[in-house]
């Protein structure tokens, strides 16, 4: 299975503290891009996320492999009883594209729109951040596509994954930075903690 390099390098660097705030917030409170504006660096990602929005979609699955980490991955997703087995299959199929098209750990994706979203298409934070990855609206005036429906699963993936990526090259592979500049806390750790609690007690390959 695909994983990011830059991933585990920052895994292992970082810590996984215990959060005095260890519940998860609702899904209509999201954590994603609490900025409301676009930032004097952001803007340097406005013309990598105009050319992956106008992209064609991959799907980068290969036959058997597919098969097998996709029924995994759906079994991880019964926790959320919202999904039909139906859509837990695509959210899998289409998380895995849009991350290793980006070549991000899938299993991170998953990890981090637990913590946004709770795998949510029609989320909405108290920012208004939307979608599965709770991506603000504003990226989509930046990259003059403002007929972008953020509530799209390919759509929303498609943001949200050149997003992080980007934040991951601009940080030189240190995930937390990397997480923390997709939430808008910069400089903060809680943001990045809770994305690894996830995917340490859920998502973790094994």
């Amino acid at each position: 299975m695909m994983i990011c390099l830059y991933f585990f390098g920052a895994l292992r660097r970082a810590s996984y503290c215990v959060l005095a705030c260890a519940s998860f917030l609702s899904c209509s409170t999201g954590f994603a891009n609490t900025q409301t504006s676009i930032s004097a660096v952001d803007q340097s990602l406005v013309p990598h996320l105009k050319q992956a929005v106008q992209a064609s979609q991959t799907d980068f699955l290969d036959m058997f492999e597919a098969e097998v980490w996709l029924l995994d991955m759906a079994s991880r997703l019964d926790a959320f009883q919202h999904l039909s087995a139906s859509q837990r299959l695509t959210l899998a199929r289409r998380i895995r594209a849009e991350a290793l098209r980006v070549r991000l750990s899938p299993e991170l994706i998953f990890a981090l729109i637990e913590v946004e979203s709770a795998f949510q298409t029609e989320a909405i934070s108290s920012a208004g951040a939307q979608g599965l990855m709770q991506v603000m609206p504003f990226w989509k005036q930046e990259i003059g596509r403002p007929q972008d429906n953020l509530f799209d699963l390919d759509t929303n993936l498609r943001y949200g994954c050149t997003i992080l990526a980007y934040y991951l090259r601009l940080e030189e592979g240190d995930l937390t930075r990397a997480l923390a500049r997709y939430n808008g806390s910069r400089g903060k750790t809680w943001y990045p903690e809770r994305v690894m609690r996830a995917f340490a007690r859920r998502w973790r390959p094994g």
